[in-house]
């Protein structure tokens, strides 16, 4: 048992709670990591706030992590002591029905326990006074160390640094990974962005990598479309009610070979859909959308030869495609550092939530004591 500093959800709707926890030593199949660095990632705000169906409280949030492995429990074979590695909240046992099919990451092996707030055998490592505080998208990485599953840990160069490996544990993944893994976008071929936040410039950057001709990004932000053509982009445009007509008028009437929505606003998901081609167009949902709240598609749109797919974690086998990105980043294919707009401490958590609140920058890191 050793004693850690964490960032605690204690009650939905109120800021985290920075404090000291006990974190037991990993089980069989576990890996104690010290973590180096945190995204403030949208999703730990979404449940944090309450919105989210299937969130719990207290529990330690965060789940963009990348650190350095301390220890490892019995039987691990996958990592070991002083390995770099980055957290995945969405894991790759290589054995399961879904792992070994090209189709999909969705990895079914610790999913159950893992929904739950608690690690493979139906138990959790972090406490306080003796009770249980239960985990969060089996990473709780808002801490100076966490023990995680083998399995849902992404093991990279020791060349890349930590602060700028974070990102590639969600959302700079989830975007590239759209392009690439989920949409698979041909060399030649157009695409659209809509919204271009870090899972947004990631789906730029990842049809960048692919070899798209033309890539049209579509945000409110003159900065963050400023962004989107350092990281590709070769079309812009401010969000609005005009811009499908835009598109479809800027490739000859059909609209564009890709769409991908990285905004979660059901309305922008709909333009997404209006914009790609008729007869092969692929409108990709990478945004999470409200509780409760539905998209509606005309079927017409779909019988004309329109696709609609979504993507979770951009369809990224996390531990063995999230290296191959970092090495993408350590080629210089991929300016990571311009992503990384606030270093923050633990103990500003909370201001790492107002910071994406306002959209004031890109993505703010968490930055451990080394």
């Amino acid at each position: 048992m050793m004693r850690i500093r964490a960032a605690v959800l204690e009650e939905f709707g109120q800021p985290l709670v920075v404090q000291e926890l006990d974190l037991a030593e990993p089980k069989a199949g576990e890996v104690l990591v010290r973590l180096a660095a945190c995204g403030v990632c949208h999703t730990d705000l979404y449940t944090a706030s309450g919105a989210d169906p299937t969130g719990y409280a207290p529990c330690v949030l965060g789940h963009e992590g990348a650190g350095v492995v301390e220890r490892v429990g019995p039987g691990v074979t996958l990592v070991g002591v002083g390995d770099h590695v980055i957290t995945l909240f969405a894991p790759e046992c290589g054995e399961c029905v879904h792992c070994r099919s090209g189709r999909t990451n969705r990895c079914t092996a610790i999913r159950d326990m893992q929904g739950q707030g608690y690690l493979p055998d139906g138990t959790a490592r972090l406490s306080r006074g003796g009770e249980p505080i239960r985990h969060f998208m089996g990473t709780s990485t808002f801490a100076e160390y966490t023990v995680m599953p083998e399995i849902a840990l992404a093991k990279v160069s020791p060349e890349a640094p930590l602060e700028g490996c974070a990102p590639f544990a969600c959302g700079l993944a989830t975007g590239i990974g759209a392009a690439l893994y989920t949409a698979r976008v041909e060399p030649g071929s157009t695409c659209a962005v809509f919204g271009c936040g870090l899972v947004g410039l990631g789906a730029v950057i990842g049809a960048r990598l692919a070899g798209a001709e033309r890539i049209i990004a579509i945000d409110l932000s003159e900065g963050r479309l400023a962004l989107a053509r350092h990281h590709g982009a070769t079309d812009t445009r401010v969000a609005g009610a005009g811009v499908v007509d835009w598109i479809r008028e800027e490739t000859g009437g059909f609209g564009v070979d890709y769409t991908f929505e990285a905004t979660g606003n059901v309305q922008v998901m709909r333009q997404a859909v209006d914009a790609a081609r008729e007869a092969w167009g692929l409108a990709t949902m990478i945004g999470v959308a409200g509780r409760g709240e539905t998209l509606d598609i005309v079927p017409r749109l779909l019988i004309t030869g329109r696709r609609v797919t979504g993507s979770s974690f951009g369809g990224v086998k996390g531990r063995t495609q999230v290296p191959e990105l970092v090495e993408r980043w350590l080629a210089g294919d991929i300016d990571v550092e311009s992503l990384l707009s606030h270093r923050l401490t633990l103990d500003e958590v909370n201001r790492g939530f107002e910071l994406m609140e306002a959209q004031d920058g890109i993505r703010s890191v968490i930055v451990f004591d080394q």
